[in-house]
């Protein structure tokens, strides 16, 4: 049996938890399974338990930003001896390659870059962008782990020497058959995402008003809450979509698959991604996805195979996409088709043969 440790700024029970801390969960839960000790040190959040277990992982919420990277630093050393630490980046990393005493790999999503400046006003967005190219120099001869290869290739730019890529899984079976849906008229869009700045959420009601200003009547679903929930309620008012466009708001994982599975395509309009799981849960029931031509998506999505990547970043342009598979129903089918097959890619058991292996084998080299 091994000691592994898990850093990450969420765990799955805080509120803002997402794709993230799914797929995180996903591998470390299959270290349980193996026989390992498995410990997720995470930040609190208003009304959490110190600490609880999940799927046999023992979560500790040790305060705010700064105390809980001082009290990881503690933590680790009084709870020794630990065979690997992994250290996962989200802008801001533990820094746990300069004060773990035993072996560590860093786990990053994406390298934030742009989207420091969805959520922070220029000077800060450029202080963000600047201490993360200083942190990724630091980092270049530690070794990274990561989900897509857009990503791996972004870090090589920032001069990371080592960075493997493990796909990831999700949660979920992919239907047994595919059933029937013709793209037929109101075409059905779906988004389905946190409702933060770096979403682009707001995007999504441009799109539709596009397609109906074409002439393509449509109506578009959106899933998910956040702070940006009532930007985007104004944006539905301002362009008289009230009729064509619902905002459910956040949604049971059941309701989820369903509107995934009614819906006609999946559009997704994020400034970036470090994989965008919502897409491979779409294209398990048949839905593909238009998303924007950005790192992350451009993996999740194989633009002409199991959906389509718009030409720019803008609703327009996604709009034009979406009309062509209107236009071309015998590609729509063909996608639908590529789609499901490619998302039973992504069940965990592939995931973890691969996942788990690699991270013991991290563990063994230093720490065991």
């Amino acid at each position: 049996m091994m000691r592994f440790v898990m850093l990450n700024w969420r765990d799955p029970e805080n509120p803002l938890a997402g794709g993230a801390e799914r797929v995180s969960l996903g591998y470390l839960r299959d270290l349980v399974k193996r026989g390992h000790e498995v410990h997720w040190l995470t930040h609190s959040f208003p009304g959490c338990d110190q600490e609880s277990v999940i799927d046999g992982i023992h979560i500790h919420r040790l305060g705010g930003l700064v105390a809980s990277r001082f009290r990881a630093i503690s933590w680790v050393r009084r709870n020794g001896p630990v065979d690997l630490v992994i250290d996962q980046h989200h802008g801001i990393p533990w820094f746990a390659n300069f004060w773990a005493p035993h072996r560590s790999v860093s786990y990053i999503h994406e390298v934030l870059g742009p989207i420091w400046k969805s959520f922070y006003p220029t000077p800060l967005a450029q202080a963000g962008m600047l201490q993360e190219r200083l942190t990724l120099r630091l980092y270049r001869n530690h070794p990274f782990w990561t989900g897509c290869e857009s990503t791996r290739l972004q870090l090589r730019h920032s001069g990371i020497r080592e960075a493997t890529v493990i796909r990831y899984g999700v949660d979920l079976t992919p239907l047994p058959a595919l059933p029937d849906k013709p793209l037929n008229h109101p075409v059905r869009l779906v988004m389905i995402s946190r409702l933060a700045p770096n979403k682009r959420v707001e995007h999504g009601p441009r799109i539709l008003q596009a397609l109906l200003d074409a002439g393509v009547p449509g109506t578009l679903t959106i899933m998910g809450d956040g702070d940006c929930r009532a930007a985007i309620e104004d944006e539905i008012t301002t362009l008289g979509l009230e009729k064509h466009c619902r905002l459910t708001g956040k949604v049971s994982e059941q309701d989820k698959m369903q509107s995934l599975a009614d819906a006609h395509i999946l559009i997704h309009t994020s400034v970036r991604e470090g994989w965008g799981l919502n897409v491979v849960e779409a294209n398990s029931v048949g839905t593909p996805a238009v998303v924007y031509p950005v790192p992350g998506l451009v993996d999740s999505t194989i633009d002409g195979r199991t959906g389509l990547v718009s030409s720019e970043e803008t609703p327009e342009s996604l709009a034009e996409a979406v009309i062509h598979l209107v236009s071309e129903p015998e590609l729509y089918g063909r996608l639908r088709e590529e789609a499901w097959r490619h998302s039973q890619e992504f069940l965990w058991p592939s995931v973890t043969a691969v996942s788990t292996p690699f991270l013991e084998e991290l563990a063994v080299g230093r720490g065991g």
